[in-house]
């Protein structure tokens, strides 16, 4: 009786470990971090605003045919120079309740970083939004956890079908000025029913990556936390990928990090540089740990769908239709009373002309200064009314008024 054919997943089962048997402990190490040395990737960021110019790779190994991954933001759209198209932020497409909207949105954004040469796209967000003044508040779907769930497992599945979907940020990352001093405390209830239940959704979704987060939370950094990272995550889950550090200041203790289940210092060799060789050599990091974490990270590599990706994805027309589709369902009208004497003012008539007033009204409003920062190719989108200045009001606002007065 002949075996029955290898199924795709066994498949890349099959080659993982095969060139996991190849590696040398000291590749298996460089598997475990970026591909970029810290202090050239420093000044990169700090001269060049390299986060906007090309992907951060990591785990590439040329000699075993290991192109790697190559990782870009973000949550709405890619944010790499070169005409991508910049959806509505995820705080108004989540306002659009439509998981098919957002998976399709999912697809191409992955189809436009896998035109840039990335294959791994950090695009969903699922913190929840405690408080309005968090500064990634737009980069996330609201304060309900079975909507984060539902919108960020919709993504998850768009973006595999093209690369690997990176969520982020795990867990209770809600506050962006103490994020790296902040140590949430939170009960297993608590913990459990409102901020976990969505990061759960994603990952039966299929997503291929998490990110941890910066904070601490019952005590313990999030990117070194074993109850998260390992006892739920992986076990409780059953999570086959591969856990990623936030960018630069992910990790405090490098050994204590990779047992508790961190697989991957992003984007530079920094901490784990410095201190995995010895651990390994005096026992301290299993070799265990060491080769599951190198497994979860050729198992998301191998998945990468092949294909070619053409830059006329980039802004193309069918993408720009999605965005304007989800910018028209993302808005909510609460109330549309009649002016007396007259209708009300929506439906706006199509012979009337519209005209957008203050000092904001020609400046492109894109987003935040982070991870949805991105990076479109300009398009006329108006037209200056007559003696409008550069701002785009004719001066007679009460906003230009008060900053004309000081």
């Amino acid at each position: 009786m002949t075996a029955p054919p290898e199924t795709h997943q066994q498949s890349i089962e099959r080659r993982a470990q095969e060139l996991l048997a190849q590696l040398s402990v000291a590749e298996k190490l460089a598997l475990l971090e970026g591909d970029t040395d810290f202090w050239p990737g420093m000044v990169d960021i700090a001269s060049r605003d390299a986060s906007h110019l090309h992907p951060w790779p990591a785990g590439a190994v040329p000699g075993l045919g290991l192109a790697g991954l190559q990782f870009v933001d973000g949550p709405r759209g890619v944010v790499l120079q070169g005409g991508a198209t910049t959806f509505p932020a995820p705080i108004a497409r989540g306002a659009c309740w439509e998981v098919d909207l957002e998976e399709r949105i999912g697809v191409a954004m992955a189809r436009e970083a896998r035109s840039f040469g990335a294959n791994w796209l950090a695009a969903v967000c699922v913190n929840l939004l405690r408080h309005p003044g968090w500064g990634r508040a737009q980069e996330t779907y609201g304060e309900d956890p079975v909507l984060l769930g539902a919108m960020g497992a919709a993504m998850t599945r768009g973006i595999q079908r093209h690369a690997v979907a990176c969520v982020k940020h795990f867990a209770l990352n809600s506050i962006d000025s103490s994020r790296f001093l902040v140590d949430v405390q939170v009960s297993e209830r608590v913990l459990h029913e409102l901020y976990l239940p969505h990061f759960r959704a994603c990952v039966e979704a299929g997503v291929g990556s998490v990110m941890s987060a910066y904070n601490q939370v019952n005590g313990e950094w999030c990117g070194q936390h074993p109850a998260l990272l390992n006892e739920i995550l992986k076990q409780r889950w059953g999570f086959t990928g591969f856990v990623v550090t936030d960018f630069i200041f992910g990790v405090r203790d490098g050994v204590a990090a990779v047992r508790a289940g961190q697989d991957l210092e992003m984007p530079f060799r920094m901490i784990f540089a410095g201190c995995l060789t010895a651990a390994v050599a005096d026992g301290r990091l299993p070799q265990q740990r060491l080769d599951d974490a190198v497994l979860r990270q050729l198992r998301a590599q191998l998945a990468v769908p092949p294909g070619s990706y053409p830059t006329s994805l980039r802004g193309c027309a069918e993408h720009r239709a999605l965005a304007r589709e989800a910018a028209t369902k993302s808005i909510v009208l609460l109330k549309n009373e009649a002016f007396s004497p007259g209708p009300p003012l929506l439906p706006l008539d199509p012979a009337r002309s519209l005209a957008v007033i203050g000092s904001l009204a020609a400046i492109a409003n894109l987003g935040d200064r982070g991870s949805s920062d991105t990076r479109p190719r300009a398009r006329r989108g108006g037209h200056a009314l007559a003696g409008a200045t550069g701002r785009g009001c004719a001066g007679g606002c009460a906003l230009c008024q008060r900053r004309a007065t000081g």
